[in-house]
């Protein structure tokens, strides 16, 4: 997941010290992009490629097709550090390693013009509604940004008739009381039609990771239930 900017400014005002974001996956041993140690470092990115590394940001539909700079693709790595293959199993190796050596991340990501990468979603992640694209994060973003918003996971949820809808379950703020359709308002504002949540289900907490990641499989689950 990205490092929220608050996080950084938060823990940098508390610490007297930098907290310097990398990129990396156990396919890739495990490093592969990392910020500056130093005032050249850009909090909410993950830095440039490593020494040695190459990066590509292609159409996951179609990874031999590279997106224009800014835009946002699935990322894939090259370098020193990228494993050879998943033992004893040839086809998951042919899927997530492409010819030259290209490892498939699974992870949605941008390119600045110099050269910084932020990593914007999980592929596997997104939301697919009425033909587009929705990024989870995004539209988290947007949710927390609520005054009574305390956190907010969003996820996607099977139409009756086929297809997802945006689902996002939110915890409110102590004594608060706010209505699904007060949330998709504030959402309206702020982004675009498709992105608002079509369901909006108040919980009393997400379930996490040890490292407070939340978990949007098992909010998903959650809510299928």
């Amino acid at each position: 997941m990205s490092l929220p900017v608050a996080t950084v400014d938060r823990w940098e005002a508390a610490t007297g010290g930098l907290l310097v974001e990398g990129y990396g996956m156990t396919e890739s041993s495990p490093v592969a992009l990392g910020n500056p140690i130093g005032p050249s470092r850009r909090p909410g990115t993950v830095g440039v490629p490593f020494p040695s590394t190459e990066i590509r940001v292609v159409d996951p539909a179609d990874p031999e097709n590279d997106v224009a700079l800014g835009e946002t693709g699935e990322l894939l790595l090259r370098g020193p550090q990228v494993f050879q293959g998943y033992w004893n199993r040839p086809a998951d190796t042919a899927e997530t390693l492409l010819d030259g050596g290209w490892l498939r991340t699974g992870d949605i990501a941008s390119v600045s013009p110099d050269g910084f990468v932020t990593i914007v979603d999980r592929l596997k992640e997104i939301i697919i509604t009425g033909g587009f694209n929705v990024s989870p994060s995004e539209v988290e973003d947007v949710l927390v940004g609520h005054p009574d918003i305390e956190a907010a996971a969003v996820v996607a949820l099977p139409k009756p008739r086929g297809g997802e809808d945006v689902a996002a379950a939110i915890v409110v703020r102590d004594g608060v009381d706010l209505s699904a359709d007060a949330v998709r308002d504030f959402c309206k504002t702020r982004l675009a039609a498709y992105k608002v949540p079509r369901r909006v289900i108040v919980v009393d907490d997400l379930p996490r990771s040890l490292i407070g990641k939340v978990l949007r499989r098992e909010v998903r689950e959650r809510l299928m239930s």
